[in-house]
């Protein structure tokens, strides 16, 4: 059976939930006045979670937090944000290509957004069909462009030079940002060396197996806690826990100070993947801080099918592999081969050893293989990424 999605907040609790006959459990997102707080999986039986069981489970799967959030709100005491900083101005940009039932539902969560005065521009990258253009039209206060070299990290470097604001906030097509998103992106600006920040990113739906098996081993989320990266502290290219593209902000001087999005990673090239991680590297390296940032939350729909799944397993060993072979080539950096090396001994091969042996928790044998083959395919494909657009 699947597994239910549920928003709630702690101030909300209802009596009881019900309706959920087609689930044998529930994913729950626990908010304190807005803001999450944690997680929780409760069963679900006959169709309903009774308000006890809610009300005990959810105040023991964030323990000591609630009471943080509570006091941080009883003395109005924000960390984060000085009561002198003004947000900047933003771009929110949506790379896209013939996906326009996942832009549309894209598009009208960022019409919840509070009006803070920001940009939307949607990048239709090298569409097959005038599709996108025409769902486009229907909001007139989106901003249409055609990017028509292939490539993510072509469509992210053209939202970069298309826009208006000093910062740019890019989101999936196949995410719905929460409406206090791109606030709590921004206020993390504060900081002049902060040159991205990321946010925690849930999943919209567990219908299928596919969808709960990529949640369980590689959920886009990272913690319900504020982590600042610097390379000082951690290994830049160790860049797993900063976040993902689907959910981040960036300044738009990078394009100046750390130069642009390697246009031969990430989907629409042979490499499939690693675009974002090896910009996050890159940043780390050249000195700057990336903070996450759990209240900048956003809604992703996982691939629905297996196929989908394994090819996205596969992509991710590939994109991985690319970036450090491009870190290797390109920025010359040796330290890309410890992570390599770990990450291979340490997670590629135990998960596989486990798969074939159906240890208890192990991820299918197909899915293990997928990415292992990935990991190996990956500095081929970033050589072969380079050679087709020469």
């Amino acid at each position: 059976m699947a597994t239910a999605v549920l928003d709630i907040d702690l101030k909300q609790l209802p009596a009881e939930i019900t309706n959920l006959e087609r689930y044998n459990q529930a994913l729950v997102l626990i908010r304190f006045n807005g803001k999450p707080l944690g997680k929780a999986l409760l069963p679900v039986a006959e169709g309903h979670i009774s308000g006890l069981e809610l009300r005990e489970r959810l105040v023991n799967a964030v323990g000591s937090q609630l009471w943080e959030q509570w006091l941080r709100e009883y003395l109005d005491w924000d960390e984060v944000q000085s009561k002198s900083f003004s947000l900047p101005l933003a771009t929110v940009a949506i790379c896209t290509r013939d996906r326009p039932d996942d832009l549309k539902r894209c598009l009208d969560s960022l019409m919840q957004l509070p009006d803070d005065g920001q940009e939307i521009l949607v990048i239709d990258n090298c569409p097959a069909t005038d599709a996108t253009q025409q769902l486009v039209i229907n909001y007139p206060t989106v901003r249409y462009v055609r990017e028509d070299r292939p490539g993510l990290n072509n469509a992210r470097n053209r939202a970069l030079r298309e826009a208006r604001h000093e910062i740019v906030a890019f989101t999936d097509d196949d995410a719905a940002p929460d409406p206090n998103w791109l606030r709590s992106l921004l206020v993390n600006f504060d900081d002049p060396l902060v040159i991205c920040t990321t946010g925690l990113t849930m999943p919209l739906e567990l219908e299928t197996e596919a969808q709960e098996w990529f949640e369980t081993y590689s959920p886009f989320g990272k913690g319900f806690h504020r982590v600042v990266f610097e390379s000082a502290k951690q290994n830049p290219l160790a860049t797993g826990r900063v976040g993902a593209g689907a959910n981040m902000a960036v300044r738009r001087s990078l394009l100046e100070q750390v130069g642009e999005f390697d246009p031969y990673l990430d989907a629409g090239t042979a490499t499939c993947s690693g675009g974002d991680h090896e910009m996050f590297a890159r940043m780390l390296l050249a000195g700057y801080r990336i903070v996450y940032e759990p209240t900048a939350l956003s809604w992703h729909r996982h691939r629905r099918t297996w196929e989908e799944l394994r090819r996205a397993l596969y992509g991710y060993g590939v994109g991985v592999y690319a970036f450090w072979t491009r870190t290797l080539l390109v920025e010359k950096e040796w330290v890309m081969v410890q992570p390599a090396i770990a990450w291979f001994l340490h997670d590629q091969l135990p998960n596989l050893f486990r798969a074939i042996f159906r240890l208890p928790n192990s991820l299918p044998l197909d899915l293990a293989l997928a990415e292992l083959q990935g990991c190996l395919a990956g500095p081929k494909a970033y050589l072969t990424a380079r050679k087709q657009s020469a």
